[in-house]
C-alpha cells in the first residue's frame, strides 16, 4: 500500500502536519493532543540533546543552559540563511537547523502513520522574500534541500493561501469568488479563488486562481515594532550619547527586539560592544539593562512577553509587560491604540497588497463572496478593519487559523500524488 499523502506547513511561529486518511485530511497530533508544533529549537547543554516545540520553549523558560532558536523560516531568503550559528562547542548551519526541525515533523507523521512518510506538499508564502525573484527562487530551493536530506523523496509546493482555499472549498454550496486572506507570523498573503463544489472535482485548478500577492510582513513584524516602539526606549534606544552629539546605534536594540537576530548578540565581540556602549551613554543605567539581559540570554524570553502583550492586546485594550531579572527590573504599560499607531504603516503596506491584488485579477470589491480568514495574525484588529474595510459587503468566514493551510495541503498532495 502507498504511504498516505501529505502536507507540512511549516510556519515561522507554529507548524502543522497532515495526512489523507479515507479520502480526508487530518491534523496529525505533534505534542501530546496538540496539532501544532511551536517552530522552535532548544540545544540542551546540560543533557546534550535538542528539542522541539513546547519542550524547546519550556526548557528554555526554566533557565536551561543553551541555546534556543525560533523564526526559522525567517532565515529563508535572507543573508543568515548561509551563515553558522555557534552550539556549544561546534558550529551548526541555520539550514542544518531548519532541516533537523523538518525531521522532527516528519517523525511524528510516520508515528501517526505507522509507515515511511510518502508523498508531501509543503507550503510556501506566495513570496519568502518581497520584490526579489531569485531570492524567492533560493528560498525554495534551500527548504527542499533541507526537506530532501532528511528523507522525503516526493516533494511539490503550494502557496499558503491556495491551500487554506482547498480547506474552504470543503464546505461551500455554491460558486463563490474568495478572498483568501492568510496572516501568519512572518509573511500575510493573498489570493482570489474560485470555488464550487463541481471546481473541487477539477485537478487542474490554475483557471480557477485569479491573483497571488503577497507580503513580508506577519505577527513577528508586529512584536518586533512593539518591541522596539515600546520596549526597547527601557533599554537605552534613542537616547542620547554622554557627549550629546548623536543616540546610541541603533542596530543592538532592533537584534533583540527581531526573533532570527537575538542570538547575534550572544557572541563575545557583542559583549564587548556593549560594554563600550555604556560607556558612552548619557542613560548607563538603561544600558545596564540591556546587558543583563544579554549577559543572561534572556533575549527569547524578552521577546516572548512581547508576543504575548500582543495577542493579549487582540481582545483587551492595555497590557503590561513586566522584565523582572536582578539586573533588570522594570514594567511598560502598553495599550491597543499605542500598539496601532506603532504598526500602523505596516498594516497600510498589508492593505496595498489587498488592493494591488484585487486589481490584478481585474475584479470590484462587489464582485467578491467571502472573505477567508487564517493564520493567527488576522486577530490583529488594525489588520483585521484594514482589510475588511477594503471588500465591505462580503461575508466573512473564520477558517481554522492554525490548521486551514495544512489541511489544505494534504488535499493538493492527494490531487497531485494520486
Amino acid at each position: 500500500m502507498r504511504p498516505a499523502f501529505g502536507g507540512i506547513d511549516f510556519g515561522t511561529s507554529n507548524s502543522t502536519v497532515s495526512v489523507v486518511e479515507n479520502g480526508k485530511p487530518r491534523l496529525v497530533p505533534l505534542e501530546g493532543d496538540h496539532v501544532t508544533l511551536p517552530s522552535a529549537v532548544f540545544f540542551n547543554f546540560e543533557d546534550n540533546h535538542s528539542h522541539v516545540g513546547r519542550r524547546a520553549i519550556a526548557d528554555y523558560a526554566d533557565g536551561v543552559e543553551g541555546r534556543l532558536m525560533r523564526a526559522l523560516k525567517s532565515v529563508l531568503g535572507s543573508s543568515l540563511v548561509h551563515e553558522k550559528t555557534r552550539i556549544k562547542s561546534r558550529s551548526m548551519a541555520f539550514t542544518d537547523i531548519i532541516g533537523l526541525f523538518i525531521g522532527q515533523l516528519k517523525a511524528r507523521m510516520e508515528e501517526h502513520t505507522g509507515e515511511a512518510a510518502g508523498p508531501v506538499v509543503f507550503g510556501r508564502p506566495v513570496q519568502f522574500v518581497d520584490d526579489d525573484a531569485e531570492a524567492d527562487r533560493n528560498a525554495q530551493n534551500e527548504l527542499e534541500k533541507a526537506a530532501r536530506a532528511r528523507g522525503f523523496s516526493e516533494i511539490a509546493f503550494q502557496f499558503e493561501p491556495i491551500a487554506a482555499a482547498l480547506d474552504y472549498e470543503r464546505g461551500v454550496a455554491d460558486e463563490e469568488l474568495a478572498l483568501i486572506v492568510d496572516m501568519g507570523g512572518g509573511t500575510s498573503d493573498f489570493s482570489l479563488v474560485r470555488v464550487s463544489p463541481e471546481r473541487a472535482r477539477a485537478a487542474d485548478r490554475s483557471r480557477d486562481i485569479l491573483a497571488n500577492r503577497g507580503i513580508h510582513i506577519g505577527g513577528t513584524d508586529f512584536d518586533r515594532l512593539l518591541s522596539i516602539g515600546h520596549v526597547m526606549p527601557e533599554l537605552g534606544y534613542l537616547t542620547p550619547t554622554r557627549d550629546g552629539k548623536r543616540n546610541l546605534p541603533a542596530g543592538y536594540f532592533v537584534d533583540l527586539a527581531t526573533w532570527q537576530r537575538i542570538n547575534l548578540l550572544y557572541t563575545p565581540k557583542a559583549r564587548i560592544d556593549l560594554r563600550q556602549l555604556r560607556q558612552e551613554a548619557a542613560r548607563p543605567d538603561l544600558v545596564e539593562r540591556l546587558i543583563a539581559i544579554v549577559e543572561q540570554r534572556w533575549g527569547h524570553s524578552l521577546a516572548g512577553r512581547v508576543e504575548q502583550a500582543r495577542i493579549a492586546m487582540t481582545q483587551a485594550p492595555t497590557a503590561h509587560l513586566d522584565v523582572d531579572l536582578t539586573e533588570a527590573r522594570f514594567g511598560v504599560d502598553l495599550t491597543r491604540e499605542g500598539f496601532e499607531a506603532t504598526i500602523e504603516d505596516a498594516v497600510e503596506r498589508v492593505a496595498g497588497t489587498v488592493a494591488q491584488t484585487l486589481r490584478d485579477a481585474g475584479v470590484a470589491a462587489s464582485d467578491i463572496s467571502t472573505v477567508f480568514l487564517t493564520g493567527g495574525s488576522t486577530a490583529t484588529p488594525l489588520a483585521r478593519r484594514s482589510i475588511l474595510a477594503l471588500v465591505p459587503q462580503a461575508r466573512v468566514v473564520e477558517g481554522d487559523i492554525f490548521g486551514s493551510v495544512g489541511l489544505g495541503l494534504a488535499l493538493d498532495a492527494q490531487r497531485k500524488f494520486g
